[in-house]
């Protein structure tokens, strides 16, 4: 349910976004916002309780992000509200961001590494993806993991692509516990 309430906002502020022809600041909008729920959990919880009334917490809302937020950010977030949808802000959210990344062409990439990389491996292994995907630019995530022995492990979206030492070793080791001697 939560996943279809999510998908339901999401698509009405992408489509607001496309709409008036705003994705990149909406986005930027949306990120901003995001981080400032994370950042604050307090106002999470306020929004939610139960022994607030709507109206207080819609006055709350408009109190923080009137004159900060756009006005279709500011009338978006005391629509969720008016719904009672306030618990499902983080995954609307972050619907929204993955869409307007994909409409953009904007692939997020997780790389693992035993070692850290250096700036012309990064751009080696960034240029490489992109000539292998649909996307235009990539959000570089690196990190190190040292158990990985050598190679790297790459994720983008729900595709890995595992050419670590250590993999390769497992493999081995499957394969030649598969062997029987006589």
């Amino acid at each position: 349910m939560a996943k279809l309430v999510s998908t339901t906002y999401g698509d009405a502020l992408f489509e607001l976004a496309l709409e008036e022809n705003k994705l990149e600041a909406m986005l930027e909008e949306v990120q901003a916002v995001k981080k400032i729920f994370n950042e604050n959990e307090e106002l999470g919880r306020l929004l939610s309780h139960p022994e607030v009334d709507k109206e207080e917490k819609i006055h709350l809302i408009e109190n923080i992000f009137k004159g900060r937020c756009s006005d279709d950010m500011t009338g978006f977030l005391v629509l969720v509200l008016e719904k009672g949808r306030q618990k499902d802000l983080d995954g609307i959210f972050t619907y929204f961001i993955h869409k307007a990344k994909e409409y953009q062409g904007i692939g997020t990439a997780f790389v693992s590494s035993a070692v850290p990389l250096s700036e012309e491996q990064k751009k080696a292994v960034e240029e490489r993806l992109l000539s292998l995907t649909k996307y235009h630019r990539f959000e570089m995530n690196y990190q190190v993991e040292p158990e990985l022995i050598g190679g790297l492990v790459l994720r983008i979206e729900d595709r890995v692509i595992d050419s670590s030492i250590r993999t390769q070793l497992l493999e081995m080791k499957k394969s030649l516990s598969k062997i029987q001697l006589q």
